[in-house]
């Protein structure tokens, strides 16, 4: 019996993901203990296994789309088997939303329908994914009054996961266009209306879909466009009509297959519909050399310019995805900062004692302590002193922790993660160095589970190894106290009586004020800054 997979919970956080890689296909045969994918949480990629065996029937979320946790992921059963039901349970409530909504618009119509004339066909909002509930219409391959043939492409629509052609089922002259370039409406609003020239479309519009679409801003102001000019035979060798606007109409497949092969498609001449680039003229194109004719426009330009060398290049951007883990850190520190009332406040810790016992420490056989291991102990320690400062506000109480698990703030590509050392104030110098290279090594190669990144009750954050000197970190909740480390500096000290050169670091720890008091905090560094200024006094 096929079983249904759906989108797992891979983390405490996890509200989404998104597929990165499938490692199957359909029709492979999977056996339980097998990588079906890797899945993009909030925090790490991972790898995802199957408990079932059988074979991978269906695919429910592509490479690179993102779905809520508990949808449909992907069908695994016996070859050959129905499948059908399945697919649609996952579709079952939006379609019973979409009944009640016909029937409510039937009781508005107090059971009286008009006739829609014949051979006039109104085009709805095709539902062109099993979770698209809404398209935007990216581009109008016809305009109305156009002679629409069955089989053409009417428009490309904008869903949920992709931009799909959409093509007309219908013969006849395209009366109406009900979204226009940019627009976004619902599933099964008036797209456009096909029929015999001179139908009247009003009459055709009461009687069809009644939804309207909404508008982006944008569009709302930008002026409708034309249909575009035909090319006359003396301008076939040049770039086509198409190209000549700011839009390049081009079908997604060659779009795609430009971007692969790195063919500018401003270059690229269409002969699909109004001079549409399709995937022929891609594999047809070759490039012509324009190096001649460039050198001597510009030897001309030169000529009649004005002496003087002004700038010149192209402007241009560029929109990357948000990844998960982006997201989820824009998420939970936004809640962080605009929901507690953070406060800061800094020392300058004497270096010179932890210089010195570092270089003791690091002499002894398959040692290696660094100053952010000997910060952690320092920590830890001081949040025994100081169980105020390792709290959680929970509205109506405040938990206070009797245990100490410390995070660690590690720069990743895609963000930061924080993985957590558990019981810190128990373990020495030698095992929180050797803990935190593990932890942010597997956080780098993505190879960190969730439990290793829960519950800690306090944070580290070191920038000092960027010769950051000093700054101020967003509390990584629920803890209530984030320590910003930075760098150690040698500079002009007063010490007993006479100015010598010294090392310092400067230290801020940023407070939730909700559990902090100032007087609370101010105390935490003061014990913090003599265990530094001391090292051995955390080795006993």
């Amino acid at each position: 019996m096929a079983e249904v997979i759906n989108m797992p919970r891979l983390s405490d956080t996890m509200e989404e993901g998104t597929v990165a890689k499938w490692l199957k296909q359909v029709g492979d045969k999977v056996e339980e203990g097998d990588i079906l994918a890797e899945i993009e949480t909030d925090k790490a990629t991972m790898e995802f296994e199957s408990f079932n065996e059988g074979v991978l029937l269906h695919i429910g979320i592509e490479e690179g789309d993102t779905a809520p946790v508990d949808s449909l992921l992907a069908i695994i059963g016996e070859k050959g088997e129905d499948i059908s039901s399945l697919i649609n349970s996952s579709t079952e409530s939006k379609e019973e939303v979409v009944a009640e909504s016909a029937e409510e618009e039937k009781k508005e119509d107090n059971g009286v329908t008009a006739e829609i004339p014949e051979g006039v066909e109104v085009v709805k909002m095709p539902r062109l994914s099993d979770t698209m509930e809404e398209g935007t219409v990216a581009t109008w391959l016809k305009q109305v009054g156009d002679e629409v043939e069955e089989g053409d492409i009417l428009a490309e629509i904008e869903t949920d996961k992709a931009t799909m052609e959409f093509e007309s089922f219908y013969a006849g002259v395209l009366l109406h266009i009900g979204v226009q370039e940019g627009e976004t409406a619902p599933v099964d609003a008036v797209l456009a209306v096909i029929g015999p020239k001179g139908t009247d479309v009003d009459a055709v519009l009461a009687s069809g879909g009644k939804t309207t679409p909404k508008k982006e801003e944008a569009a709302k102001e930008a002026p409708k466009q034309s249909a575009p000019a035909a090319t006359s035979s003396s301008d076939a060798s040049e770039a086509p009509s198409v190209n000549d606007g700011q839009r390049i109409l081009a079908s997604p497949l060659a779009k795609k297959m430009a971007e692969e092969k790195g063919v500018d498609l401003r270059d690229v001449k269409g002969t699909g519909d109004q001079g549409r680039i399709i995937k022929r003229d891609i594999e047809e194109y070759q490039p012509k050399a324009k190096a001649a004719e460039k050198s001597v426009v510009s030897e001309d330009k030169a000529k009649s310019a004005a002496p003087i060398n002004l700038p010149v290049g192209e402007e241009r951007t560029e929109e990357v995805k948000n990844s998960q883990m982006r997201k989820v850190i824009a998420k939970r520190l936004g809640e962080s900062k605009f929901t507690a009332p953070h406060y800061y406040l800094t020392i300058e810790v004497d270096m010179d004692y932890a210089k010195a016992s570092r270089v003791q420490i690091n002499s002894l056989p398959d040692t290696k302590v660094s100053f952010n291991d000997m910060v952690v102990k320092a920590c830890a320690m001081a949040l025994k002193k100081h169980p105020q400062v390792n709290t959680t506000w929970n509205n109506e109480t405040t938990r206070i922790n009797h245990h100490v698990h410390i995070g660690v703030a590690v720069a990743v590509e895609d963000g930061l993660l924080v993985p957590v050392l558990k019981f810190a104030d128990q373990m020495t110098l030698t095992q929180i160095g050797a803990s935190v290279k593990d932890l942010a090594g597997k956080a780098r190669n993505k190879k960190i589970s969730p439990a290793e990144m829960e519950g800690s009750t306090f944070t580290v954050s070191n920038l000092g190894m960027f010769g950051i000197s000093e700054f101020t970190s967003i509390i990584n909740q629920p803890n209530s106290a984030i320590l910003s480390v930075g760098a150690i500096e040698e500079k002009p000290v007063v010490k007993n009586g006479e100015i010598v050169v010294g090392s310092t670091m400067k230290v801020t720890l940023a407070c939730d004020h909700r559990t902090v008091d100032g007087a609370t905090g101010a105390q935490f560094l003061q014990t913090l800054r003599a265990y530094l200024e001391n090292p051995v006094t955390m080795l006993a």
